[in-house]
């Protein structure tokens, strides 16, 4: 059964309050479980105030989105139907056990409608503002995860690690699904889809910063590293920008000036971060910037978005899940944040409406 699926950034543009941000991302989440849409997904954003171009990290768009499992066992208790995710928890920023209490709590006011996104971020810019040590990060994930799985496959249970020391611990609520919400592992850097695949979880990746093509190639270290450890698992979902109107033209009009926006704010961010890292920043993230900051609107129709009508879109889609061996799509809507509600949500309509049963098909 193919995952069609929609990430919520829970941005609020420039003019709007953070009221209206709230109410706008609810609203979305019940415009999902209306419409069809298999899973909301809510990103993790830390410090997503309004910043200049001069601020580190580029000018940005503001998000509320910091506690995705706050906002989503709202939305599960709003809504009958949709599955809700995170898209991705953080392990590294939070405590263990309280992230298993606040996932398992979630699970249960859903009623087993909860997806655990997982990852430990691409930019170092957040774990600064919570003085945790990127580099770090790698090991601070494993443990992390190490703790939540035993929180919810025993009663009790004691742990020693490197970070983390703990014994004769009980989480309660248990988790409503057995043994535990189903677990999906995000990778963007190309090292990470090889430890996912080590691990053995269901994965989930984004087009933005990597394009379709080192995608495919991303896709077979972790389909190479599921294999050799012995693993039975070959589940992975592409977050990616999609937005769906009634011509192209419309398509363009709606969409270039927001799009261009967000991909030069992610060149943005990959060159502060290798600034930031002098002669420790890895070639990728130097890569990455440079192609980005040379990609024009019609490169990124090609490479990077699934952009068009609903015949279009169904078309690009369709191919894509067959070049990567895909279970699931989730779509960007509204990459940049500058267009207008409405026409996002008209975009949304169609997606689930006329694409999504393309996908299913």
């Amino acid at each position: 059964m193919q995952h069609v699926g929609l990430v919520m950034e829970c941005d609020y543009r420039e003019g709007r309050t953070q009221d209206e941000a709230f109410a706008e991302a609810f609203e979305m989440a019940r415009l999902a479980d209306e419409t069809g849409i298999d899973g909301v997904w809510l990103a993790e954003r830390h410090f997503a105030a309004p910043r200049t171009p001069t601020d580190p990290g580029g000018a940005g768009i503001p998000s509320v989105s910091s506690v995705p499992l706050l906002m989503a066992g709202i939305i599960a208790a709003r809504t009958e139907r949709v599955r809700v995710g995170t898209g991705v928890s953080v392990l590294p920023l939070a405590h263990p056990i309280r992230l298993a209490e606040e996932a398992a709590t979630v699970d249960n006011i859903s009623q087993g409608r909860l997806d655990f996104g997982i990852g430990r971020s691409s930019f170092p810019r957040s774990y600064h503002g919570y003085d945790v040590p990127y580099d770090e990060s790698r090991e601070r994930f494993a443990e992390a995860l190490d703790i939540i799985l035993k929180a919810w496959n025993n009663y009790r249970f004691d742990h020693h690690g490197h970070y983390y020391n703990m014994d004769d611990v009980v989480v309660t609520p248990r988790p409503y699904q057995q043994p535990h919400p189903p677990i999906r592992i995000a990778a963007n850097s190309i090292d990470t889809f090889g430890i996912v695949g080590q691990l053995g979880f269901p994965l989930v990746t984004g087009v933005r910063g990597q394009g379709l093509k080192q995608v495919a190639n991303n896709l077979e270290l972790y389909r190479a590293a599921v294999k050799e450890s012995g693993h039975d698992v070959d589940d992975v979902y592409v977050r990616m920008p999609i937005y769906v109107a009634e011509s192209m033209e419309q398509v363009r009009a709606d969409t270039e000036e927001s799009t261009m926006r967000a991909f030069r704010r992610t060149a943005d961010t990959y060159i502060r971060t290798v600034e930031a890292e002098g002669e420790n920043a890895s070639a990728e993230r130097r890569q990455r910037a440079e192609q980005l900051l040379n990609t024009t609107y019609d490169d990124l129709l090609v490479d990077r978005v699934a952009y068009g009508s609903p015949e279009e879109v169904a078309e690009r889609l369709t191919e894509i899940r067959g070049q990567l061996g895909l279970t699931g799509v989730i779509m960007e809507p509204n990459l940049g944040g500058t267009v207008p509600v409405e026409r996002v949500q008209n975009s949304v309509r169609l997606y689930a409406e006329e694409v999504a049963p393309a996908l299913r098909g």
